[in-house]
Formats: structure tokens, C-alpha cells, sequence
């Protein structure tokens, strides 16, 4: 019987770990208790075994319901750090989440709404597999004037391992892009340069035969803007610190 018991408190600990486990402990014990009260039915009227005979038949039906509801529409919070193959992914995708809701706090595309939250740690989980994205040489150069303004987004690169350099004008993008391979750029627009400092460091590098990726993160985004990017040779360019990521990681992971 201490065994026994020993063995229940074991299996109850490892599935208190995330809600799953939770869920499952939860129908262990309700059904636990009906297992009680079935051992005394002999002296229940049969209008009082009615109640647990529908409720040993509906119960299961309405767990599955719920649950079939649960891994379909919220599958992002069903899961501890455990479940993860590396406990350290958790925390990576926590933190770069955080930093990439900071950042579309920061920016103005979302200055009179709220950032989807959930939709930001979707981006994120996909890039969780990129853990040791770095060990695989992976680098970007982020090209910017005012560093302070991405220090958010750099921060949600770098915790899923993104190795992050920057430079903070043309010259030294292509400097650098001289010396070291990178598998991505992201520039800004305008900089003390120019106001469009961007295509000038694209053109530059594709006529010297660089052919690797660009993004183009900027404060205005439009269409027009978009398809003007990616005709001087971008992958793309956008105002949106998740689109950013998202496409960054396409890119990275491809």
C-alpha cells in the first residue's frame, strides 16, 4: 500500500509540471471519487444512482470536447519547460516573446491598439528549434544609426541564437559584409546618409555580386513601399516587429 502511494505521489508530481498534467490529475480525481461512490450504490435508491450514471457517461464526452478545444485553439499554453527538449528553450522563447511585445509596443503601428500577444508567441515557438542557430553560422547585420531604437527586436533574434553585429552607417555595413559572411541584413531606411540610405547600401552590395538576404525595417510601411523594396532586390520591408522576426527566421532557416 506505502508503495502504492509512493508511486501516485511520483506520477502526480511529473504531471503537475504543465496544464496537460493538470487536466489529467483533475480527471483522476473525479473519477476517483466516483469509484467511492459507486462502492456504496448497494445503498442507493435508484433515484440516486440516476445522477452518477449520467455523469459516468457524459463526463468523458464533455473531457474530450474540452479538450479537443484546448489543443486546437490555445496548443501555445499547454506545455511546460519540460516538455521541451532543451528546459532552456522555454526561457528563450519567454524572453524573446517579451522582447518582441516591447518592441511592438514601441513602435507606432500598434500606438493605438494592443500587440496580439498570443500571435507574437506563435512566431516565436517556430523559431524555437533555432537554439543553436548560431553554432550553425548563422550571423546577421543589423544597419542602423540609432541602435536604441532596435534594442528590443536584437534582443528577440538573440534569444532563440541569432549572433547580432552592427553597424552604424553604409560604409561600415560594407566594410563588414567585407570581412564576414552574414546570412541576413536588416537596415533602416534613413539615416544621417541619406533618406534612403537603404536601397543605397542594397544597390551597392548586389553590384559587387553580394547576393545576401535583405530586409528593410522602417517606421512607414505601405504597399507600394513593399513592392518597391523588393524590386531594387529586398526580401522584403516592413514597419512590424513580428513580421520582422517571422520573415528573418524564413529566411534564416530556409
Amino acid at each position: 500500500m506505502t508503495n502504492a502511494l509512493a508511486e501516485l505521489s511520483k506520477a502526480a508530481q511529473g504531471l503537475s509540471r504543465n496544464p496537460l498534467g493538470i487536466i489529467a490529475l483533475f480527471i483522476v480525481m473525479v473519477y476517483g471519487f466516483a469509484a467511492l461512490v459507486t462502492t456504496f450504490a448497494d445503498s442507493l435508491s435508484a433515484t440516486e444512482k440516476t445522477p452518477l450514471i449520467y455523469f459516468l457517461v457524459i463526463f468523458p464526452i464533455l473531457v474530450l470536447g474540452i479538450f479537443a478545444w484546448l489543443v486546437s485553439t490555445h496548443s501555445t499554453k499547454l506545455f511546460g519547460p519540460g516538455d521541451f527538449k532543451h528546459e532552456e528553450n522555454y526561457v528563450e522563447l519567454m524572453s524573446a516573446t517579451a522582447s518582441l511585445t516591447l518592441a511592438s509596443v514601441k513602435r507606432e503601428d500598434t500606438a493605438s491598439a494592443a500587440p496580439d500577444i498570443q500571435s507574437i508567441a506563435r512566431s516565436v515557438r517556430d523559431a524555437v528549434p533555432a537554439r543553436d542557430i548560431a553554432a550553425a553560422g548563422k550571423r546577421a547585420l543589423w544597419v542602423d544609426d540609432n541602435p536604441r531604437s532596435n534594442i528590443n527586436e536584437r534582443q528577440a533574434f538573440e534569444a532563440v541564437g541569432v549572433q547580432i553585429s552592427l553597424a552604424l552607417s553604409t560604409d561600415e555595413a560594407l566594410s563588414k559584409t567585407e570581412r564576414q559572411r552574414f546570412a541576413l541584413i536588416i537596415s533602416d531606411m534613413a539615416r544621417r546618409e541619406g533618406p534612403a540610405e537603404a536601397y543605397v547600401l542594397l544597390e551597392k552590395l548586389r553590384e559587387r555580386g553580394e547576393s545576401t538576404p535583405f530586409l528593410i525595417y522602417t517606421s512607414a510601411d505601405s504597399q507600394k513601399l513593399q513592392a518597391e523594396a523588393r524590386r531594387r532586390g529586398a526580401q522584403g520591408s516592413t514597419n512590424s516587429a513580428q513580421v520582422l522576426f517571422q520573415t528573418a527566421m524564413r529566411i534564416l532557416l530556409g
